[in-house]
């Protein structure tokens, strides 16, 4: 069997070791893959593994061995599903590896806003508080998120992990679903309208659908309460990332946390790394 990894750097600088892969089949590693490279690594491959590699339908067609796709992360927006099902493709995905350390970045942006750790030690390292006339030191409104409300789009295992945290800091948990969930935790399910104007805190944990891209815009944001901060570690383009940087430079919400971009790394234009909060 013929097996090619297309973006290995992604998953494995260097730390961990392909020798099940190599078991396999023989096996042909590649760090990156520009796309303009991608049917030509992979025409002659029965087994191809990808982790941010596009494979579009344009390129599932020239591709006639190909009979699977291991996707080497959660989400498998990077594949053209109904190409795969049309060209009889088998596509798998790996849907817990990453929820602990998600539901961790989380929060670690909802503390980043609550306390602002990082600035009040540089402003102690430069002498801010040896030069204040008062005992109590602080930059920035500290923010005790017990009683704050969490909302919380999408209540897969990643937003079940959040809301676990959630609970344990005392904050209030809304969630909303695609479906109807059940859950024993002491969460509440919501639509999306009362979620939007009801939370402290939002964070997006749902995947990227043809449906539900770019539905963080004006309009919902419109809805947020001011003193809101919205926390995305999804996928970049279930924003729209002009909306939400016109409401953070014009102060309608109070910020946003960001681990993902519509394109990443983020291009030169892109106006979310430059705006304020």
């Amino acid at each position: 069997m013929e097996i090619v990894i297309l973006d290995g750097y992604t998953l494995n600088p260097g730390d961990l070791s392909w020798e099940g892969v190599k078991n396999l089949g023989n096996c042909t590693f590649y760090d990156r893959t520009p796309p303009e490279l991608t049917v030509g690594r992979a025409k002659d491959a029965d087994a191809v593994f990808t982790n941010k590699v596009v494979l579009n339908k344009e390129v599932i067609e020239q591709l006639p061995k190909l009979k699977y796709i291991g996707v080497l992360a959660t989400g498998y927006n990077v594949v053209d599903m109904d190409a795969t099902r049309e060209a009889g493709i088998t596509v798998t995905n790996i849907p817990a590896y990453s929820t602990a350390s998600v539901a961790q970045m989380v929060f670690s942006h909802i503390l980043n806003f609550a306390q602002n750790v990082a600035d009040h030690a540089q402003s102690v390292s430069a002498g801010d508080w040896a030069s204040s006339i008062d005992f109590s030191y602080w930059k920035t409104t500290q923010i005790e998120l017990a009683k704050k409300t969490i909302g919380i789009i999408g209540f897969g295992q990643i937003g079940q992990a959040v809301a676990k945290i959630a609970l344990a800091f005392g904050m209030k948990v809304i969630f909303n679903n695609r479906s109807k969930k059940e859950t024993d935790l002491d969460a509440r399910q919501v639509d999306l309208d009362n979620l939007f104007s009801e939370s402290d805190f939002i964070s997006i944990n749902c995947p990227l659908t043809g449906e539900n891209a770019g539905f963080i815009n004006k309009s919902t944001i419109e809805k947020m309460k001011p003193e809101a901060f919205l926390i995305n570690t999804g996928r970049g383009p279930l924003i729209n990332e002009q909306d939400l940087a016109d409401a953070l430079n014009s102060g309608r919400i109070a910020g946003a946390g960001l681990d993902v971009l519509s394109i990443e790394p983020a291009t030169e234009d892109n106006p979310l790394p430059k705006a304020k909060n």
